[in-house]
Formats: structure tokens, C-alpha cells, sequence
């Protein structure tokens, strides 16, 4: 037993950036996704480990690891990757929960696989995993409104009340496809909550 204890099956990763003044702004509902599915299994993302918060914690038969990577988006694969190693959780058992700006506000989408689409936290982790074939679940959170409007600017911007209106039932909806998808698999997931 004391060995299963110490290892995961499955890594639900949420992307964000660290520090206060990042934790409502379109980029970090990565995070707010994944502290939904912690609140489901009754724990918090609260131990520091490879520069990474995390918590170890059973999902049914499962033992998941959940991660908050601290190095700032852009350098998210070095705690996913080291992660990884340690706990020897193949790619195709890390889950990814990360915003997505080419989907409408509010809506979902789960991958198996997949391209960085110009998203620099999926760039990093596809470059320090040496592979693209990871599961992830896209989280809508609205084009630019305006083509001019600069992509850094606008993911750090901060939702307005009636957007984060719109955003509550997405965010819930990732945390309980990702609890769906390690339980039932990808399709069935899928087949729930894509385009919710």
C-alpha cells in the first residue's frame, strides 16, 4: 500500500500566473478551474513542490495530482515536466485546464491532443514534455475586441462583473468534465460539456 500511496495516476494541471494582482484576469482561470475540482474532492492546492503548489489527493480508485504551476505562464512546462518525472505520469495522463481566446466567453472544449495555438503556458509544457499528445480542456474567455489590441494586455485584463457572470457555469463545467474524463474517459467527456 505504501507504495501506491506515494504514486499518481493522473495530473490535472491549471494554468496561471502567481500573485494577487493576476488572480481574476483571463489567463488565470486555469487556476480558478482547478481550485472547483479540489473543492469537489474536499482539499486545497496549498503544498509547494518543484515550483509548483500541489496536492496529492483520491478520486475513487484513483490517486491524482493536483498542480498550480508558480513560474509565471510562460515557463509553466519546467514544474509540469519535473512533476511529471517524479510521480511518472506519462503525458497522456496530465490533464491541461488553461484559457483560450479564439472561444467565446463561457464556453468549453476539450482536446486529447494538440498544437499550442499561440497559447505560451501549452508552448512550454509541449516543449519541456517533448509531445503535444496531453488531454486538455479549453476554457472561452473572448476575443480581443479589437484586432489592434495587444494579446498580452488583453489576457491580463480582468473580467468585468457581467462577464464573470457569464464565466461561473464554464469554470464549474471544466472541474467537473476534468472529474468526468479521468472516471469515464475522453469521449464521454467530450460528448458532455464540449461546446457547453
Amino acid at each position: 500500500m505504501g507504495l501506491f500511496r506515494s504514486s499518481c495516476q493522473w495530473m490535472i494541471v491549471g494554468l496561471g500566473n502567481p500573485g494577487r494582482e493576476y488572480e481574476r484576469t483571463r489567463h488565470n482561470v486555469g487556476f480558478r478551474a482547478s481550485d472547483l475540482v479540489a473543492q469537489a474532492l474536499h482539499t486545497k492546492i496549498d503544498r509547494l513542490k518543484f515550483q509548483a503548489l500541489t496536492r496529492a489527493v483520491d478520486y475513487g480508485d484513483l490517486r491524482i495530482l493536483l498542480v498550480q504551476p508558480q513560474t509565471y505562464m510562460n515557463l509553466s512546462g519546467a514544474a509540469v515536466s519535473a512533476l511529471s518525472s517524479y510521480y511518472k505520469i506519462p503525458p497522456e495522463r496530465i490533464l491541461v485546464i488553461f484559457d483560450d481566446v479564439s472561444l467565446p466567453l463561457g464556453r468549453i472544449r476539450i482536446r486529447a491532443e494538440g498544437s499550442a495555438g499561440g497559447h505560451n503556458g501549452i508552448k512550454s509544457i509541449i516543449q519541456s514534455l517533448g509531445t503535444d499528445k496531453f488531454p486538455r480542456i479549453k476554457i472561452g474567455v473572448g476575443e480581443k475586441p479589437h484586432p489592434d489590441f495587444d494579446l498580452a494586455d488583453w489576457v491580463l485584463s480582468k473580467f468585468s462583473p457581467r462577464e464573470e457572470e457569464l464565466l461561473a457555469p464554464a469554470l464549474q463545467h471544466a472541474a467537473d468534465a476534468a472529474l468526468m474524463l479521468l472516471d469515464q474517459g475522453i469521449q464521454k467527456a467530450s460528448s458532455a460539456y464540449n461546446g457547453k
